[in-house]
């Protein structure tokens, strides 16, 4: 089936839809009126269940209609600031045979995508945004970014995205009618099924999309520069993903946010064992499915290697050269990551302080203060001291102290007090500068003596929660640290 056939049938089944809602609402109508006309029981039933999916569907249509876009994320760039990004775009739309867009706009994002503002399903363009990751522009070739931004520009010249938005738009007020017959089981059913035959077939034309933007891409820049994108962009995606799980969500801890958003995920990118690491990732077989809209990047690629090689003029510069200044580029697009109350209220700092003090408070923080309100309340000191806990350990009152962890929130388990001890060991060390969680890219974070030496008291915790006689030791051990005996966490 060829993609005009199947965004027709995609159109045909969104209207489809409209229909369907239609005769959902017509049928309330009908049976609402007979019941004035003739009263049955039956029909009162019916007439009940009918009546409320329609308020369900046209209260999930309404709040889909009310929705607004929000605000366009990163940082719009005029012709005045990046003249020749704006060049290259403008001399690839030509290649193309379409417009250029109306606004291009920096994305702390590993992707490029573009948009069309349209009216009458479609019909009538109104306004194009392009939006360009400034991770692309950091990772990328010249050559590569110019078959990256051909793709985009071969999504206007096909007319995909002005198909784009209202298939778009049939997606949501789909979902969202889904979604609204939550209470309605029997009309939820039937939305359900034609909701996945509509994505099937919408989700099909996109595939194929993409597929035509990429046949784009290689008559401007070739197939190695196409091919050598998707695979940089397939690695630098699983990368992203990692940093935004394992190290932006650092960004908070002690008021803290990252100085320099990018530069972190360059680094990450260029640690050894962390590429090893990724390219492993990357060669893992990828999971398709009949809703994917892109196709796997096995299948794109074998398509770009059937296409023809065009002439062209490498150009294997970094892709920043496309910025005038990459570095003030960088610092306008990571501005736009924070909201201004933490632009306002997070200190910059540098990844390795934001990695010592956001490990810091995940693991170590909660451990100290609550063994030593622990030990607080079954001793009956009058502060927390943490020495409270550890007397409360060397007379053998551990069930006193695992049940007020456990009234401070903390799960049951065979090694509740051990764990609770040994995350309150590092943190004791950690406040009295004796060690410090160090970053790393490529694996965990690691908490390290002043002289390099990895702290390890896992062990030594669950030998002295098993063993009231170790807490001398222990405490000779701390003490030899600097720790006083009536040390209180703040």
């Amino acid at each position: 089936m060829t993609t005009a056939l199947r965004a027709t049938l995609a159109f045909a089944l969104l209207a489809g839809f409209y229909v369907l809602v239609g005769l959902i609402l017509a049928a309330a109508v009908f049976f609402d009126v007979s019941l004035f006309i003739d009263f049955h029981a039956n029909a009162l039933k019916i007439a009940g269940l009918l009546t409320l999916a329609a308020g369900a569907l046209v209260r999930a249509l309404w709040m889909v209609s009310r929705r607004k876009d929000g605000e366009q994320p990163g940082v719009a760039v005029s012709r005045e600031h990046e003249p020749e990004l704006w060049r290259t775009v403008e001399e690839l739309a030509r290649r193309v045979q379409t417009s250029p867009p109306d606004e291009i706009r920096l994305v702390a994002e590993v992707n490029a995508a573009v948009s069309e503002d349209t009216r009458l399903l479609g019909l009538r363009a109104t306004g194009r945004r392009m939006y360009i990751g400034l991770p692309l522009l950091q990772i990328l070739t010249v050559d590569e970014m110019r078959a990256v931004l051909g793709h985009e520009l071969g999504h206007y010249s096909g007319a995909h995205t002005r198909l784009g938005a209202p298939v778009y738009r049939g997606r949501v007020a789909l979902v969202a009618a889904v979604q609204g017959l939550g209470g309605h089981p029997l009309v939820q059913r039937l939305f359900s099924s034609y909701a996945k035959l509509y994505l099937r077939v919408s989700q099909a034309v996109s595939r194929r999309q993409e597929l035509e933007a990429d046949a784009f891409a290689v008559s401007i820049a070739g197939r190695e520069a196409m091919a050598g994108a998707l695979r940089e962009i397939h690695i630098a995606a699983l990368a992203w993903e990692r940093f935004m799980e394992h190290y932006m969500a650092l960004a908070g801890s002690g008021g803290n946010r990252p100085a320099e958003v990018l530069a972190g995920f360059r680094a990450m990118l260029s640690d050894p064992a962390g590429q090893a690491e990724l390219a492993r990732a990357g060669e893992q077989p990828e999971e398709t499915s009949p809703y994917d809209s892109h196709p796997s990047l096995r299948e794109r690629l074998a398509a770009i290697a059937l296409l023809p090689e065009p002439e062209h003029a490498p150009d294997p510069r970094q892709a920043t050269a496309l910025l005038v200044d990459p570095a003030v580029a960088a610092g306008a697009v990571e501005h736009t990551v924070w909201s201004p109350e933490a632009l306002a209220g997070l200190r910059p700092v540098s990844w390795e302080d934001l990695v010592a003090q956001g490990m810091y408070d995940m693991r170590n923080a909660e451990a100290l203060h609550d063994l030593s309100v622990a030990g607080q309340r079954v001793m009956g000191a009058p502060v927390p001291y943490l020495d409270a806990a550890f007397e409360a350990l060397a007379q053998g009152r551990h069930a006193a102290l695992e049940a007020e962890l456990r009234q401070l929130g903390w799960n049951p388990s065979d090694t509740l007090l051990a764990n609770v001890l040994g995350q309150a060991l590092e943190a004791t060390l950690i406040q009295h500068g004796q060690a410090r969680w160090t970053l790393s890219w490529s694996a965990p974070a690691r908490l390290l003596f002043t002289d390099g030496e990895e702290v390890t008291v896992t062990r030594y915790a669950a030998k002295v929660a098993a063993d009231p006689s170790e807490v001398p030791g222990m405490r000779a051990w701390l003490a030899g640290l600097g720790v006083a005996p009536d040390y209180t966490p703040a």
